[in-house]
């Protein structure tokens, strides 16, 4: 039996990529049960890799079920309304007029079912590019994060989709407050903009360059924390691994110093001195961190309390003990393959059934969805044979498979 504060909930999903699926993964993971609406070729992320799902795919949609259905055919559209009056919740990230054009608005689906809660992540917010499409790279650019992010020179996006992440978390935010609010429809009807998403999460930089233009009468904005502050930032050891050291403050200065065997000096003694000769300071960590192997060196700074952990690549950080402490991952197969992935870390608010279910094939359990709203066998059949519905193929490879080395 499913568990969880949202037991009992239904969300809809018209989602693709990251945002609208990563909101719902997040409302499933407290309990609500996921009906995830794909078209006949699948969501995105189910075709990035080899043809196959991407690990967005597999990382956000574990525990939901796929409903596959045409909604530009009127058979697909009626079975979509016949969901929309048993469901609590839709989220959707379709651009504004694909979701017009598909009949999915919040007036479409108030219409249908005048309690429901209903999620719009898009591009932008209320405003004049109300109706354009942005990506979470188009956030980060119209927002000021992505100008100081140059690692060749030019400006590039961080990597992570943090933005549609982001959006996601506000989203879920949004939907849990509004079931405990007076259920008006104005807070029913919620808009998500990637834009207005990156302006909030950009807040303390845009703040900070205000301030600065106003105390230096200029518009200064420091490339990054690391480059602010000497003893920040990463350090390769003697043995070739790389150190994240934090050192924000004179105590951990000092720190560092007591473990590195690094003779205190009044000329680095405060932050302001250490700013002011950052060539230098930046040279003597370096040195101190080379002089030591990676084991010998981070038994010292944990001796002495300094802040810091390994750079990992991806392949070895959930094989360290934190990641593999009891309650910090789950194990699920998809087709012939095993994964482990990170929990939402919230303890025991976490739904238990969500944490283990594998994600969905395309259509996995249309034909089981369609019996729940009611449909006969002979109804279902017509739907799936018209190509209203679509179930899946259990036999299709879910990857093609790795060339051969020549």
């Amino acid at each position: 039996m499913e568990t969880g504060i949202l037991s009992g909930k239904m969300v809809v999903e018209l989602g693709s990529m990251i945002a609208a699926p990563y909101g719902t993964h997040l409302l499933n993971q407290l309990g609500a049960e996921v009906i995830k609406i794909e078209p006949p070729g699948g969501e995105t992320t189910r075709k990035l890799v080899r043809g196959g799902p991407s690990g967005s795919y597999l990382a956000f949609n574990y525990g939901k079920r796929s409903l596959c259905l045409d909604l530009s055919n009127e058979a697909g559209r009626s079975v979509f309304g016949r969901l929309i009056k048993q469901a609590d919740i839709v989220v959707q990230n379709l651009s504004p007029s694909a979701a017009r054009k598909l009949g999915v608005t919040f007036e479409d689906c108030n219409a249908l079912n005048p309690n429901i809660i209903y999620c719009h992540i898009k591009g932008y917010g209320a405003g004049p590019l109300a109706e354009k499409v942005a990506s979470n790279p188009i956030a980060e650019a119209a927002t000021g994060i992505m100008y100081h992010n140059r690692p060749e020179g030019r400006p590039a996006r961080l990597g992570p989709s943090y933005h549609d992440q982001f959006a996601g978390c506000y989203a879920a935010i949004a939907v849990l407050s509004a079931l405990m609010s007076d259920r008006s429809k104005a807070k029913r009807n919620i808009d998500i903009g990637l834009y207005e998403t990156g302006l909030h999460i950009a807040a303390r930089d845009l703040l900070g360059v205000q301030l600065k233009t106003q105390l230096l009468g200029r518009a200064e904005q420091e490339p990054s924390a690391e480059f602010s502050i000497p003893g920040y930032g990463a350090y390769e050891t003697g043995d070739g691994r790389w150190l994240y050291l934090v050192m924000l403050n004179d105590e951990h200065w000092r720190r560092f110093c007591r473990a590195t065997d690094i003779e205190a000096s009044d000329e680095y003694a405060n932050l302001r001195q250490r700013r002011r000769n950052r060539e230098a300071v930046e040279a003597i960590v370096s040195t101190a961190v080379a002089a030591h192997t990676f084991d010998a060196l981070t038994k010292r700074l944990d001796a002495q309390g300094v802040g810091f952990t390994e750079v990992l690549p991806l392949d070895r950080v959930l094989q360290s003990a934190q990641a593999q402490a009891p309650d910090k991952l789950s194990e699920f197969a998809f087709g012939d393959y095993a994964f482990e992935t990170p929990n939402l870390p919230l303890g025991p608010l976490l739904s238990e059934a969500a944490e283990t279910l594998p994600p969905p094939l395309l259509g996995e359990h249309t034909k089981e969805l369609l019996a729940e709203f009611g449909y006969s066998d002979s109804d279902i059949e017509i739907l799936v044979q018209s190509g209203a519905a679509i179930a899946s193929d259990h036999d299709a490879p879910l990857w093609a498979p790795p060339r051969k080395a020549e």
